[in-house]
């Protein structure tokens, strides 16, 4: 309680600053200073009905709840859908992914961690239930659905070491946060075990949502276009790079590939496209970008810039194979299933812990492999390239391993149900 007080006094000290936060960020996202006051709880759209609400921090959480909310749609006819984020690229995933579903799924921000700012979210829109996305957890949001008697379930959970070390120095704040969720779909039996210990009493290992994640024909028919754009040359992509990475990159590329093969970068965060194309130009090598819209990529470019959300699916789709972004350096990693559902071969990094089981997983089933830094990386991809009957057996047991997963979707309604229905969860 003492901790939970402390917490609290922390974010109002921390009120005077927010504003200069969110315009700071606004300088590369103008969209950060939009809808800044339900950031404090107010809203001015109602929803009607019984409501169902799940957050979604940002884009890879967003993705991630696609399967859930329709299943949660399809199961609960009576009921609409809230989507919460905290990013303005989660918000705009949302509507990419579920506008066409308006009135009845709706994008809001979620609250900061202020309990009379979480009480009015909930007051507000008075949802039957709320659910939280893989690895949030607000003591306040927490506490406040407790007080509320609102059902609060955090799915699709994962938990790598140093979270765990993290939640861990946080004493009862976060155990406390833990202990009075309604119910856990951890993701693997390691997850499951380090939230077991944070405190975490109806738990229940569900599985990856992601392995549910159908690609979407558009996007595959997206990624033949780019192939017909590009011709016959060898393919080689750098999937959702981060800071720090696309400088030694294009450094190993320059140095170790030949001319007649393409780097397809596309950097996570949108609001470094612009800087990432500084770094190319430095780089000496041509460069076109995705955004130009070109009908061919010529023959002496080098770089092709994804300057463009939402299409990942198509990069794997049109690639010969992956650099996975986020391993290079400390930073975690993503994950490789949408490159193994479509078939693309993948080299990680050594820094995975993001994502270290199905990183594991994926190299164990030989859909990827993992490099100790970017230039063996790029040797590794250099060898897929020149050698193609192990890029398709890479290939297909990527999709084998993307098949073999999947199920976690239907195990996690059955999971969220007893809540729905107002029944007691049980512990698994």
């Amino acid at each position: 309680m003492l901790l939970r007080l402390l917490y609290t006094l922390l974010w109002h000290l921390a009120i005077p600053l927010i504003g200069l936060r969110l315009a700071w960020r606004a300088r590369r996202q103008p969209e950060y200073l939009q809808h800044v006051e339900e950031r404090f709880g107010r809203y001015p759209c109602n929803m009607d009905g019984p409501l169902i609400w799940l957050h979604a921090v940002s884009v890879g959480e967003t993705r991630a709840s696609a399967p859930l909310v329709h299943a949660l749609l399809d199961a609960h006819p009576e009921c609409s859908l809230l989507l919460t984020h905290m990013t303005p690229t989660g918000r705009a995933t949302a509507a990419e992914l579920f506008g066409g579903m308006a009135p009845r799924v709706r994008s809001v921000y979620l609250p900061y961690d202020l309990p009379w700012a979480v009480a009015r979210f909930l007051r507000h829109f008075r949802p039957r239930m709320g659910v939280l996305m893989e690895t949030e957890l607000w003591p306040n949001l927490v506490e406040g659905c407790r007080h509320s008697g609102i059902p609060l379930a955090l799915v699709n959970a994962r938990l790598s070491e140093r979270s765990a070390r993290g939640y861990g120095h946080a004493g009862s704040l976060a155990r406390d946060a833990v202990a009075h969720l309604s119910a856990i779909g951890a993701q693997t039996e390691a997850d499951g075990q380090r939230l077991t210990a944070l405190g975490a009493r109806w738990l229940q290992v569900t599985g990856n949502i992601k392995f549910d994640i159908t690609p979407p024909d558009a996007l595959l028919a997206l990624g033949k276009a780019f192939r017909s754009r590009i011709g016959p040359r060898p393919i080689l992509l750098a999937a959702s790079t981060r800071e720090g990475e696309e400088g030694p990159l294009l450094e190993a590329f320059a140095r170790r590939c030949p001319a007649e093969v393409l780097l397809v970068l596309v950097p996570r965060h949108p609001q470094r496209f612009d800087e990432v194309a500084g770094l190319v130009a430095r780089s000496g090598l041509k460069q076109q970008r995705r955004s130009d819209d070109a009908a061919t990529v010529s023959a002496d470019t080098r770089v092709l810039l994804g300057d463009s959300m939402g299409e990942m699916y198509a990069y794997y789709a049109a690639s010969d194979v992956a650099l996975i972004g986020g391993s290079w350096e400390k930073l975690g990693g993503q994950n490789p299933i949408e490159a193994a559902a479509v078939g693309c071969p993948v080299v990680v990094g050594p820094h995975t812990f993001n994502f270290k089981a199905v990183c594991e997983q994926a190299i164990d089933a030989g859909a990827a492999l993992r490099a100790e830094n970017l230039e063996e990386g790029v040797d590794l991809a250099l060898d897929l390239i020149r050698t193609p009957a192990r890029r398709q057996a890479m290939g297909e047991a990527g999709q084998g391993f993307a098949r073999a997963h999947r199920g976690a979707t239907a195990r996690t309604i059955a999971l969220l149900d007893p809540l729905l229905r107002g029944a007691p969860a049980r512990k698994g």
